[in-house]
């Protein structure tokens, strides 16, 4: 039932708004526009507020997030100093179960948002189940004791190479994390155009 969610979802945004799974790709790709009877014209018949909405929705749907969540790190974009639309993806990119998805702990963000809710990490020595906050360079993320066992990480452990992202100082055999840096523009998702957020929210 999620894959079917989520293969839905793509095709009526028109991306692969998922990290894992092959049979969900090749369930997307073998139909490439959105669902319903309509569904191969759809696309061409957007207007401008239709794509802006669709590029919000894309939002959402690909960092597991809320409307009044992505209200909210639109209005920290505005009041940041660089273009707002990137200065709003990074503030997502931020977050705790974003960053341990980029540590690579996790196959997709809706798993890492699990692992985070369920109290499995400590961030700077405390546990946390919260999502939503948002790091700072300097901070420490690490997977509590009482977890080090389960077969959940146990692959992690013993990878030889990480994919994580470069603002990030990951330690495999520790299951832990350091932000080195903040993520810049480079490191937020291309497949978002945030310039039609941006309009959609300034109007």
């Amino acid at each position: 039932m999620v894959k079917t969610k989520v293969v839905k979802k793509s095709r009526r945004y028109g991306a692969v708004l998922f990290s894992n799974g092959q049979s969900k790709l090749k369930a997307y790709k073998k139909r490439k526009y959105p669902p319903g009877m309509h569904g191969r014209s759809s696309f061409r018949s957007l207007s401008e507020y239709g794509k802006q909405l669709v590029e919000k929705q894309k939002c959402k749907v690909l960092y597991n997030i809320s409307e009044k969540q992505i209200r909210k790190y639109y209005a920290q974009g505005e009041k940041a100093s660089g273009i707002t639309g990137e200065e709003m993806l990074k503030n997502i990119e931020r977050r705790l179960d974003n960053v341990v998805y980029r540590a690579g702990f996790g196959i997709s963000r809706a798993q890492t948002r699990q692992m985070v809710t369920h109290g499995n990490f400590k961030l700077n020595g405390r546990r946390v189940d919260i999502p939503s906050i948002q790091v700072k360079v300097g901070d420490v993320i690490e997977l509590r004791e009482k977890c080090q066992q389960s077969p959940l990480y146990a692959e992690i452990k013993t990878a030889k190479k990480n994919q994580s992202a470069k603002w990030l100082e990951v330690n495999n055999g520790k299951i832990s994390l350091t932000i080195v840096e903040l993520p810049d523009s480079d490191d937020v998702e291309k497949i978002i155009d945030h310039q039609l957020i941006v309009e959609f929210y300034s109007k």
